[in-house]
């Protein structure tokens, strides 16, 4: 975001190598040995135990070791570090086993969290045990679908248990370098940062800053198509130990299982998979957010803003000569990456305090809408001027109806107080998330349509009509009224980033 809207970037020098990969000092402890070699060495001595812990802003525990590791980062930010393997200790698998989903699906192992759990300090000494052995092997990801709002698929991948493990545990320990790396406007899939954070930022810079025009870009494909080769390239600049590149080159390489035969994509890392985002960020951060970082220095005329959540990226813009230019630079900017931005999803529109005078005056109506995170970003305002209203996107809403109304389906025969209840927790977690000032009047209209599905399940049940004062009555008793739930963008932005 803008000067103040997040941390300061650190040295970044613009020319590139032919492969346009910012060149970095390496260290001379880079004689080592084949990534073999080192995963067999024996480490039994640097992992027989672990230090005590301490919370980390995000809340999360991690021992003085991996403390050490990220104030070494904080502190040379051209430290390449070649020995982090040994920080993976028994402990460290403990603690990702219990923080991996309980209920996710199995891979191509087929083995639950609940399976894995019997025997389960066992199983985690024979599998640090394999790791620093270098005995480790990766399975493919199991490749199963899911369908996005324009009708298409999405690819995900479901990684085996064991390698949901290592990659955890792998990525806590590159996090404590990362979050030392990773620029202020960055917020996707990071400790302690959240969905609600970026759009708090993204909504208090549209107020606070001289934002006239947004792009709203759409990278095509972006977990598809990264360049493995080059993401292994990008970790190397920070990361100079064989074995946890040997590691990410496993996951990598490991392909995927679909209708029982194996494939392994040229280019890609499955979504889905525990390493991916922490890699897809690495990709972006020096693909993207650095690149960035010096374009508004160096070449834009007015101000400029950016919000990037994973592969989602909003862009403010004083000018429309900046924007314009931008895109144009962010299309050959991505491009040296193996990237592009989709024609039909990226676009540029106005937007801001001046916009809808400056369109009515030119005869165009109102000014147009972006989506971002869920909600639908809308030029609008308040008692004291310009503000920026968010509204639930309407086919997000229409897509959660629809997939409660096939569950009241199969929940059709069941009793009403255990519906009730079941509702209760599907209402109050959508609004956990949608029930931000100023979208009440969504939750309002995605309770009363609720209510309507569950009148129409009960009428078949019971094959006659329900008096609708009776819905009434359940809808008092199971379904939380609509009230926010998340402060005001200015507010929380102004208590996470203290000035």
């Amino acid at each position: 975001m803008g000067e103040g809207l997040g941390r300061t970037a650190h040295t970044y020098v613009p020319e590139e190598s032919h492969d346009g990969i910012v060149p970095m000092n390496y260290s001379n402890n880079d004689k080592a040995s084949s990534a073999e070699n080192r995963e067999g060495r024996p480490s039994i001595k640097e992992n027989a135990g672990q230090p005590s812990t301490h919370s980390t802003q995000s809340g999360e525990r991690v021992s003085q070791g991996l403390a050490g590791v990220r104030k070494a980062a904080r502190e040379n930010k051209e430290m390449r570090f070649t020995a982090l393997l040994h920080h993976l200790t028994v402990d460290l698998l403990r603690g990702s086993f219990y923080s991996l989903k309980k209920k996710a699906a199995p891979g191509v192992d087929g083995v639950t969290w609940q399976e894995y759990e019997t025997g389960l300090e066992d199983r985690l000494v024979d599998l640090h045990g394999r790791v620093h052995r270098g005995a480790y092997r990766a399975l493919p990801s199991r490749r199963v679908y899911i369908k996005k709002e324009d009708g298409r698929q999405r690819p995900l991948g479901v990684a085996a248990l064991e390698d949901k493990l290592v990659q955890y545990a792998v990525a806590t320990i590159l996090n404590q370098i990362y979050e030392e790396d990773f620029l202020g406007f960055s917020y996707g899939f990071r400790p302690g940062r959240s969905q609600h954070d970026a759009l708090d930022a993204l909504s208090f810079a549209l107020v606070a800053k001289k934002v006239n025009y947004i792009l709203d870009a759409d990278i095509r494909g972006f977990f598809d198509n990264l360049d493995k080769s080059r993401v292994v390239k990008f970790v190397e600049h920070r990361v100079a130990d064989p074995r946890i590149l040997r590691l990410i080159q496993k996951w990598l390489k490991a392909g995927v299982m679909e209708e029982g035969k194996w494939s392994e994509p040229k280019t890609g890392s499955p979504q889905g998979s525990v390493i991916s985002p922490l890699l897809a960020n690495v990709y972006l951060h020096y693909a993207f957010d650095l690149w960035v970082d010096v374009w508004r220095k160096k070449w834009a005329q007015g101000e400029v803003v950016v919000v990037r959540y994973a592969d989602d990226i909003i862009s403010g813009f004083q000018y429309r000569t900046d924007a314009d230019r931008f895109l144009e630079n962010l299309r050959g900017r991505l491009a040296m990456f193996g990237l592009e931005l989709h024609p039909d999803k990226t676009r540029r529109i106005e937007f801001g305090r001046f916009a809808e005078e400056n369109r009515k005056r030119r005869g165009e109506g109102k000014p147009e809408t972006f989506d971002f995170l869920g909600f639908t970003h809308i030029s609008g305002k308040n008692r004291t001027g310009f503000a920026v209203r968010r509204l639930t996107i309407g086919k997000r809403m229409q897509r959660k109806l629809r997939e409660i109304k096939q569950q009241l389906r199969q929940r059709m025969h069941d009793p009403v107080r255990q519906t009730g209840e079941w509702l209760k927790s599907v209402v109050q977690g959508y609004f956990n998330y949608y029930a931000v000032p100023g979208n009440i009047g969504s939750m309002r209209r995605f309770r009363h349509r609720l209510l309507g599905l569950w009148w129409h399940t009960l009428c078949r049940r019971s094959q006659q009509r329900v008096p609708w004062k009776k819905m009434l009555e359940l809808q008092d008793r199971w379904f939380p009224e609509p009230r926010a739930l998340h402060p005001y963008p200015a507010v929380r932005f102004a208590a996470t980033h203290p000035r």
